[in-house]
């Protein structure tokens, strides 16, 4: 049966008093409520984080730079990518700018973003007086040996940070003597990535000391390189030194026989590594026969 009818303004009513019940006013969808209670909590933010935006902006267009859209919408997250960003001189100068004064970032993932020697010494300042700063992603740009030395001497300053990406920075033997000091003087670095990089046999011999005396790393990646001959038994013998690394990558650095002995025989000693990656073909039987007479031949499976 149907009930009996009632006037459009009894009508109106009782559909105000469904909207009310439901949480919302009448005549708004439950979407335009969504979106409005969005709004709200955007506008109730930190005023931290309402200071550090148009901060950021303005920085940007002084210097003649677009603000980049995923930094403003950044807020307190811990992490912030600007990777493929492409930012170039004034995008670093804004970004060395805001980040100084930004106490939530925690990754900062800048691969691939355009970055060159000049662009990386400014915010390797930046990161200097950043306190909340502990893992930096700088893969993929151009350092060189200057913005190496710059970066380097900036994380031996912040000891907070953890973790470094420099992968695929064309980074040649110059940037060693850099990076070995940051391994002797930087104990809080647990992982570094320098892999695709250009470190010869002279590198090789600067950087295998620096493994030697290094008392925290305990994660490496140096694959992709040209650590050969004399370079890459320096290498060894650092490892064979050292006792806190667990994780070695030395994939296709065309260590050849020599490498690989001195491999094998500092497998015999360290018995702190974990896992070893040493992808390259004419390498592997000399590692794996020093192995099976060591006590490590655990490492065998993770040997391809």
């Amino acid at each position: 049966m149907r009930g009996p009818s009632k006037t459009p303004g009894e009508e109106e009513a009782q559909e105000e008093e469904a909207a009310t019940v439901a949480g919302h006013p009448a005549g708004v969808t439950e979407d335009k409520a969504d979106s409005d209670s969005d709004l709200e909590t955007e506008d109730t933010r930190g005023l931290g984080e309402m200071a550090e935006a148009p901060h950021y902006s303005g920085s940007c267009w002084a210097r003649g730079a677009g603000p980049a859209p995923c930094f403003l919408r950044q807020g307190s997250s811990p992490e912030l990518s600007l990777r493929h960003r492409g930012l170039g001189p004034q995008g670093a100068q804004a970004l060395a700018s805001a980040l100084i004064s930004n106490p939530h970032v925690r990754r900062l993932d800048l691969r691939d973003s355009g970055l060159r020697g000049a662009d990386v010494e400014i915010l390797a300042r930046a990161v200097s007086k950043n306190s909340s700063i502990c893992d930096v992603d700088l893969s993929e740009n151009l350092l060189g040996a200057v913005a190496a030395q710059a970066l380097c001497a900036s994380l031996t300053v912040n000891q907070v940070v953890q973790k470094v990406q420099l992968a695929g920075n064309h980074l040649e033997e110059q940037a060693a003597q850099h990076l070995a000091e940051l391994l002797l003087a930087h104990t809080s670095l647990k992982s570094l990535d320098l892999s695709y990089n250009q470190l010869n046999d002279q590198a090789g011999e600067i950087l295998g000391p620096a493994l030697a005396e290094n008392t925290g790393l305990t994660q490496l990646n140096i694959s992709w390189n040209h650590l050969r001959g004399p370079g890459a038994v320096a290498f060894a013998k650092g490892l064979e030194a050292n006792i806190f690394l667990k994780v070695l990558d030395i994939s296709h650095n065309g260590f050849g026989d020599p490498g690989a002995s001195a491999v094998g025989e500092a497998l015999a000693t360290n018995n702190v590594l974990e896992e070893l990656s040493m992808r390259c073909r004419g390498i592997l039987c000399k590692v794996k026969a020093a192995l099976l007479f060591s006590s490590l031949s655990r490492i065998i499976q993770h040997l391809p």
